[in-house]
């Protein structure tokens, strides 16, 4: 990993505005996507200042692939101190995404490794073309993840199969992703962006305090125990029925159903 700077660079991201949605493309694509710091506190900075207009974002790799994880061209020697620091750098830019006040999409395609997973992992939804593969060649290279992956990845498709993926370089397949966990949608061809697109315009259309529950309590509720977890339930339940966003969609609803059964 190279040298920690203070500000990203914007150039390695391209960043467009369509309607509610923000379309994020890591752009180096003459190296696969590979992250280096100057990627991932662009990232920073872009998860930063989400506009107030951007109700989702679908983050995809510009090329054809997603990420090919750490740019080892830029990976220097660090002591203890260091290493830990930058580290965490990484996992508070990747915090961001999956906490971040809108949901965010991945349109996966090609390599999905190393970094690039991890990155992909912080995402709330992952969409994932053919063409995508997914690998932590970690063991072989002599290093070890360090952008949150031993703490998401498990939770996606298990300790053991993220440990076989470490030990042996064993890699997947977007058929056997899907399957077991890596993206929650397969499409055609070149599909995986506008499918992503496609779901992104959905999600921004909803309540935003319901898409906040969902991206925030829902997480917290399902790791909680039972009690709490339904006390939080609860809890939840009772802000979103009362936000005027949702009292005025319940009525809008119940309106089109009434219409729809008024006699002719």
């Amino acid at each position: 990993m190279g040298n920690a700077a203070d500000a990203g660079d914007a150039s390695l991201l391209r960043i467009e505005t369509r309607g509610a949605v923000l379309t994020v493309g890591l752009n180096r694509p003459a190296k696969r996507n590979a992250l280096n710091d100057g990627i991932i506190l662009a990232l920073r900075d872009c998860f930063s200042a989400i506009p107030d207009t951007i109700g989702a974002v679908v983050i995809h790799g510009v090329g054809d692939h997603f990420s090919s994880g750490l740019d080892l061209s830029e990976l220097t020697e660090r002591d203890a101190t260091e290493g830990l620091v930058h580290s965490q750098m990484w996992h508070r830019v990747f915090d961001r995404i999956q906490y971040c006040r809108v949901p965010v999409i991945a349109a996966l395609k090609g390599a999905v490794i190393g970094g690039g997973l991890e990155l992909a992992c912080a995402a709330h939804i992952r969409v994932a073309e053919p063409s995508a593969y997914f690998a932590l060649p970690e063991g072989q290279r002599g290093i070890f993840v360090g952008g949150g992956g031993s703490v998401r990845l498990p939770r996606l498709i298990g300790v053991p199969r993220m440990a076989d993926m470490m030990l042996t370089g064993r890699v997947y397949s977007a058929t056997e992703g899907a399957a077991y966990g890596f993206s929650q949608y397969l499409t055609e061809a070149d599909g995986a962006l506008p499918k992503a697109l496609e779901l992104a315009e959905r999600v921004a259309a909803n309540a935003p305090l319901t898409n906040f529950a969902v991206l925030q309590a829902l997480p917290m509720i399902a790791e909680a125990n039972p009690q709490t977890g339904l006390l939080m339930e609860s809890l939840m339940a009772t802000v979103a029925q009362s936000d005027k966003e949702a009292k005025k969609r319940i009525r809008a609803f119940l309106d089109r159903k009434t219409a729809k059964v008024k006699p002719t």
